[in-house]
C-alpha cells in the first residue's frame, strides 16, 4: 500500500518546487561531502525508468583540476568551477547489461518471485540489446532526464542550488572524460550554495500549454 501523504508533506514538497531556481553564481567556499552527494544521487535514482533499467549514470566532477578542464568545454561558464561539484548526467546505451542484477535485487527484496525475476531479466536483456541505436539513445536520455529533475528537487530540499546546463561541447566532453560510445552526455548540473539567488521566471498560462483529449490548432 502506498503510504499516506500528510497535508504538511504536500506543502513542503510544493515549497521545494516553488523555490527551485536556476542558479549561476555559487559560493566557492561551500563544500558538499561525497557522502552527502551520494545520498542526493541515491534519492535521485528513485526516479522511474524504462523497465526499471535505470539508464542514468552520474559522473561527479569535484576536483578543482577537473573543473578547470571542464570550463572551456562548458563555454567558460563560471558556475562549473564555482559550484561545489558538477554532476554530469549520462545516458547508458547498454543499461540492459545490469538486468540480471536489477531483477535479482528485486527478488532478494521480496518484490517478485525469483523465477519471475529471471524471466524479466532475460526478456529485458533481449529486448533492449536489440533496439535500434536511435531508440536506445532516446530511452537512455529520457531516463537520465527523469533522474536529473529529481536530483535538482532533492538538492533544493536539502538546501542546495543547481542549474541544468545543455550549453557545452558534447564531443569535447566525451573525449576529455573518456566516455567512449556507451555513454551519452545529457546535461551538466552544477550543485552548491548560491552566492546570488537565481531570478524568478514566469511560465505560460497552463491553458496555453494544455490540451484536453485532442490537440487544438489554435495553440
Amino acid at each position: 500500500m502506498t503510504p499516506a501523504v500528510t497535508a504538511e508533506q504536500v506543502q513542503s514538497f510544493i515549497d521545494v518546487v516553488q523555490s527551485r531556481r536556476s542558479v549561476r553564481k555559487y559560493d566557492s567556499d561551500t563544500k558538499i561531502s561525497r557522502d552527502e552527494l551520494k545520498e542526493i544521487l541515491t534519492l535521485a535514482s528513485k526516479a522511474p525508468s524504462s523497465s526499471n533499467m535505470q539508464h542514468w549514470r552520474y559522473l561527479v566532477i569535484d576536483s578543482p583540476e577537473r573543473k578547470q578542464e571542464l570550463l572551456p568545454i562548458a563555454n567558460s561558464q563560471q558556475q562549473v568551477v564555482e559550484a561545489s561539484a558538477v554532476i554530469a548526467i549520462l545516458g547508458d546505451l547498454e543499461g540492459w547489461r545490469n538486468a540480471d542484477q536489477i531483477y535479482r535485487q528485486a527478488a532478494e527484496a521480496g518484490y517478485m518471485a525469483p523465477d519471475l525475476a529471471k524471466q524479466f531479466a532475460e526478456r529485458s536483456t533481449q529486448m533492449y540489446s536489440s533496439l535500434p541505436k536511435d531508440r536506445a539513445r532516446e530511452i537512455a536520455v529520457i531516463d537520465a532526464s527523469l533522474a536529473a529533475m529529481q536530483l535538482m528537487l532533492v538538492a533544493r530540499a536539502k538546501g542546495y542550488d543547481t542549474v541544468p546546463m545543455g550549453g557545452f561541447d558534447r564531443e569535447k566532453f566525451k573525449a576529455a572524460f573518456e566516455l567512449g560510445d556507451r555513454y551519452v552526455p545529457v546535461m551538466l548540473i552544477p550543485i552548491g550554495k548560491a552566492a546570488q539567488e537565481g531570478h524568478p521566471t514566469t511560465r505560460l498560462p497552463i491553458e496555453d500549454v494544455t490540451f484536453w483529449n485532442e490537440v487544438s490548432p489554435s495553440h
